[in-house]
């Protein structure tokens, strides 16, 4: 029979069919189900005891007789239904259980998904033998919730909540309802139960009335008051809260496994010592939940890395445990203690705390003498086949894979010794991994000291070999790595069982991209050495380091983690997310100050006095707590030369000679008098005339300003690449660094009012109209140097 007359008879529509095909791994498991109950021998039934899951049953799916040859007809839609929701849910390694399952399902003992739920449940938590007393007990077999027990128990529950009913009528959501009954009448049929609720929901409030018939909306004016009237009882810093979704938050709604039920998860190997070593793990942590975040020490993190750091971090906080900061330190000849120190400030600098620091090397002695037990179980052996051998899709097979187990023992040894030259020889492991990869390295030579251990060792494990096995050693319950590892994770159950050691279970996400840049240490490389960019902290760079110091505080991105979620995709994404994210925090953190980035000077000549006068700003409107700082007035001032039109334009509510406009947070209008001009023609200055705001000459707008001004260097960036994705051949074909953008940083001569005085490096502040900047380490007590970290939202009515 084929594949797709299999998969009718579960029921399926020819539309669900092919969608099905399409998962080769799940069409094998239906098949299978197809199969199963088509057995030739019909069993009707079988003596209550124990069921050992490698018996196959014949059943009857579709309430009548099953001839010899197999079922001819589809099942009735419930059986259908059931039979493909175990196969989505029931994972590998309990397979040898389907039989069971599907004789129950079929013959209509089990009948519903809570039963089927509880059956798949009942398995995951017993080994071989099924015992099917116990069984039919907790999976409900032969339970029926009669109609009268129904109305029972609706009867109770609705009568707690009564008075809520009858207040909000049939606006009342009864899903919490449906909740509470499924607790006390786990096996009673949900229509059923839901048919009762509507019924004692209509004795008790009649007929709906033409009121009950509306759908409450909210309008636009109906969210304005409320946001109105809860203003203030809240402050902006609250209300930001109530906002945002930290990850820690996030990742409290994530299913992954219960610590110690590793078992359960899909695709974990279980072995005869499975149960012995998650006990013994369960009695080291408690039951603790143990992540890692397990970086290598040859560069700085980028923003990919930022998500890493989140989730791993993220989900033991969410859940009270702790997360170890390990560097994967197996690659001596490229790791310097510069990285070591970034990458450890870069976790701190982002909120978080390691457990515990340690390194893969620390393991060395342990991953070697588990390397001799591989050798010694034929598992591994020593190879000779140069590296550039192993290179490309289909390598050759090792000529050395069967060499005697005493051999492989003795020249592993002399790799330990070093009596080989580096790529002489390496030890493999006898595994193919699901990308087709065979043998990978374990083990190679490198005649490098290492940070840490000097030169003790000269033998160094491959990150394959080491990172399961070091999971496994600090007793890590959740081991969350990116989407390309998915390949391996077979890999690494295997070698965690192969040495009889606790196996973690292996998550995966998918990795974070990010648009108009890139993040490859080589590449970043290239970009400092011909010169594109000053450093790995340039603030044109996605480095952590490269975003602190343009700006971006911790706190957004971390936010911007959360609202990527945690699914198995890639995804690349505009800077313009992650911008928003900052622009978010920094409205509701920064202090405002004025600064103007082209000066146009000028002179009031109506001032009163020669002395200054001070003026109050708030550092954040509509924030008190935030409180105020004090700027002078003078009869100099500067303003933005954009800020000023000499001749008339429509639209444009700023300064003109026909046109005044106000000074911000002075009160203070000013009427152009008069323009100067340089001896070229170009204005030089304006002379003004000042008067206080009233209803009379209230202007268009409001323009910022400074006097008394600090002089200051502003650096201005854009993208650092042209095209959204810079290594793409087919868009970019001579190179991503044909596709700089040589205006990316401009350089400005700036003036800024006195409150910015005595700032110190990534202090960040608003420059009201322009945008959010923080101070770069560059500065000096003579001059500030700021950088743009990101513009105001857009506000294309401004003119």
């Amino acid at each position: 029979m084929e594949v797709t007359e299999k998969l009718r008879l579960l029921g399926l529509s020819e539309q669900k069919v092919m969608e099905t095909e399409k998962n080769e791994t799940l069409t094998a498991v239906l098949t299978n189900i197809v199969d199963q109950v088509s057995i030739a021998a019909r069993v009707t039934s079988r003596p209550p005891g124990e069921y050992s899951g490698s018996h196959l049953i014949q059943v009857n799916i579709t309430g009548h007789n099953v001839p010899q040859a197999g079922v001819s007809a589809p099942v009735n839609k419930n059986v259908g239904n059931l039979l493909y929701h175990l196969a989505t849910k029931l994972p590998r390694q309990f397979h040898s259980h389907l039989p069971l399952l599907v004789e129950y399902v079929a013959d209509g003992r089990i009948d519903q998904e809570a039963k089927l739920t509880a059956a798949i449940k009942f398995v995951q938590d017993h080994k071989a033998e099924v015992n099917r007393a116990a069984f039919e007990k907790q999976c409900g077999v032969g339970v029926v919730v009669s109609q009268d027990e129904v109305e029972a128990a609706v009867a109770r529950v609705m009568k707690k909540h009564k008075d809520v009913i009858e207040k909000q009528r049939y606006q009342y959501n009864t899903g919490p309802l449906m909740g509470q009954l499924r607790a006390v009448l786990p096996w009673a049929e949900s229509r059923k139960v839901k048919e009762e609720i509507d019924l004692k929901i209509l004795t008790l409030l009649g007929p709906k009335k033409e009121e009950d018939l509306v759908k409450p909306s909210k309008t636009k004016g109906e969210k304005k008051e409320k946001k109105v009237d809860a203003a203030p009882s809240s402050t902006p810093a609250e209300q930001a809260e109530k906002r945002s979704l930290t990850m820690a938050e996030f990742l409290r709604t994530v299913n992954f496994h219960a610590t110690g039920e590793n078992y359960k998860t899909d695709g974990y190997v279980i072995t005869d010592k499975t149960h012995d070593l998650l006990k013994e793990h369960l009695k080291t942590t408690g039951g603790q939940v143990r992540t890692r975040f397990p970086p290598e020490p040859n560069g700085i993190l980028h923003i990919g890395h930022a998500k890493a750091i989140n989730i791993n971090f993220g989900y033991a906080a969410a859940n009270n445990g702790v997360c170890f900061l390990r560097y994967d330190d197996t690659n001596p000849e490229k790791e310097e203690e510069k990285f070591f120190v970034g990458i450890r400030d870069m976790v701190e600098w982002l909120g978080y705390k390691p457990y515990k620091i340690t390194h893969s090397s620390d393991y060395f002695t342990q991953l070697y003498e588990w390397a001799v037990v591989l050798v010694k179980k034929g598992l591994a052996y020593v190879c000779h086949q140069r590296p550039e051998e192993l290179r490309g899709h289909d390598p050759p097979l090792s000529p050395w894979r069967d060499r005697p187990v005493d051999e492989s023992l003795q020249l592993f040894e002399d790799m330990k010794k070093g009596k080989f030259d580096e790529g002489e020889a390496t030890l493999r492991l006898k595994l193919t991994l699901e990308e087709g990869k065979v043998d990978p390295v374990a083990y190679r030579i490198k005649y490098v000291a290492h940070h840490c251990t000097g030169d003790q060792w000269c033998v160094y494990p491959t990150y394959d070999y080491t990172h399961c096995l070091c999971d496994s050693l600090e007793n890590i319950s959740h081991s969350l790595c990116t989407k390309e590892f998915q390949a391996r994770r077979s890999s690494y159950y295997w070698l965690c069982n192969a040495v009889d050691t606790y196996c973690p279970v292996q998550w995966e996400y998918g990795r974070l991209n990010m648009n108009y840049t890139v993040v490859s240490k080589r590449k970043i490389g290239k970009l400092i050495s011909e010169g594109h960019v000053r450093d790995w902290d340039d603030p044109r760079l996605f480095t952590l380091t490269a975003l602190r110091r343009r700006g971006f505080p911790a706190e957004a991105i971390n936010n911007f983690c959360a609202t990527l979620g945690l699914t198995g995709a890639q995804i690349s994404i505009h800077p313009d997310a992650l911008e928003a994210c900052v622009r978010d925090v920094l409205n509701l953190s920064a202090p405002r100050a004025m600064a103007v980035l082209e000066p146009l000077r000028i002179v009031i000549t109506n001032y009163p006095g020669d002395s200054a006068i001070p003026v109050t700003v708030p550092n954040v409107p509509g924030n008190d707590e935030k409180g105020t700082h004090t700027v002078p007035f003078h009869k100099e001032i500067w303003i933005e030369r954009s800020d000023f039109r000499e001749k008339e334009e429509k639209g444009y509510r700023r300064l003109m000679p026909q046109q005044s406009v106000g000074l911000r947070h002075c009160g203070q209008v000013i009427r152009v008098a008069e323009v100067v001009r340089s001896k070229a023609g170009a204005v030089d200055y304006l002379k003004v005339t000042c008067e206080p705001v009233t209803e009379a000459n209230k202007p268009k707008a409001f323009i910022h300003w400074v006097a008394q001004p600090l002089k200051c260097e502003v650096r201005l960036y854009d993208k650092l690449f042209r095209h959204e994705c810079p290594e793409d051949p087919s868009v970019v074909p001579d190179g991503f660094l044909s596709d700089t953008n040589p205006d990316s940083m401009t350089v400005l001569d700036c003036l800024a009012d006195a409150s910015v005085k005595g700032a110190k490096a990534y202090d960040k502040f608003q420059f009201e109209r322009i945008g959010f900047f923080s101070v770069d380490p560059d500065s000096t007590a003579d001059c500030l140097v700021f950088n743009r970290t990101v513009g105001l939202k857009e506000d294309k009515g401004k003119n």
